[in-house]
């Protein structure tokens, strides 16, 4: 029996201008009445998730910056804050290289380590609140998530990363010209567990939507994983089904068919 569904955000429920599409809510909260629940898998920060679905935030779950912010019924359950020398050891790769552009945040803040002109923005990388720096933030900043802007090459550069870092980071592409960097053994799917565990549903009692790489431990450990039309190559192949575009509201359709199902 589906007793949670998890889905991302960017590519994947929200529309093409990165918004809740109309009717959203309404279905998270008749799926809540049916018994199952929702959760909010995503890149971005909980802070922006709030501000997504704040209407409903009480209502529902989140996993936040990749895994690092795990919010279960209004409750943090979970922050998982970068290693400070970790950090400083990830700046020094990135500025090796003249291609790749370091962008860190904390609960509230963008850290940009080269000038904004030099970033662009793309799905889940808003760089709300920027503030341009010369080195990295001092211990007492909170560092919760890090992507890696790229010029060009950005397979090329995930590998450089990879090589040079795989002790501390796991790197995963996403959109066109970023780098999700992710703490090692922190992730969408760590994040997804501890919200399965405060319920006690299991994994195989989950749905999971998905579009890009840093979904594919979602979909892989699900009961049901959906990707989207629009979703990377590696992570239709992985998922059990593919549907629709987010630009067609695919996931939203897939919850009303379900509610139908259930009569």
């Amino acid at each position: 029996m589906l007793k949670l569904i998890a889905s991302d955000m960017d590519g994947t429920m929200l529309d093409a201008n990165e918004c809740v599409p109309d009717g959203t809510y309404e279905l998270i909260l008749r799926l809540r009445e049916e018994g199952v629940r929702f959760a909010a898998t995503s890149g971005r920060r909980f802070d922006t998730l709030c501000e997504l679905f704040e209407p409903i935030v009480d209502c529902m779950d989140f996993v936040a910056s990749n895994g690092a912010q795990v919010i279960v019924e209004g409750e943090l359950v979970d922050l998982e804050v970068f290693s400070h020398a970790a950090v400083k050891r990830l700046a020094r790769v990135v500025d090796l290289f003249d291609t790749m552009h370091l962008a860190l945040f904390d609960e509230t803040r963008s850290y940009l380590l080269d000038d904004e002109a030099r970033f662009e923005r793309e799905v889940d990388k808003n760089l709300p609140n920027p503030v341009r720096v010369y080195a990295v933030p001092s211990p007492q900043v909170s560092i919760l998530k890090a992507s890696v802007y790229c010029d060009e090459d950005v397979m090329d550069m995930a590998y450089i990363l990879s090589r040079e870092l795989d002790d501390d980071f796991v790197f995963a592409p996403s959109g066109r010209k970023w780098i999700d960097v992710m703490q090692r053994g922190v992730s969408k799917a760590t994040g997804v567990s501890q919200v399965l565990d405060a319920h006690g549903i299991r994994a195989d009692e989950m749905m999971a939507f998905g579009d890009s790489m840093n979904d594919y431990e979602i979909l892989r450990m699900a009961g049901m994983s959906v990707a989207m039309g629009n979703a990377r190559y590696a992570i239709k192949q992985i998922a059990d089904r593919v549907i629709g575009t987010n630009v067609d509201q695919s996931v939203q359709a897939e919850l009303r068919r379900m509610l139908g199902e259930r009569g």
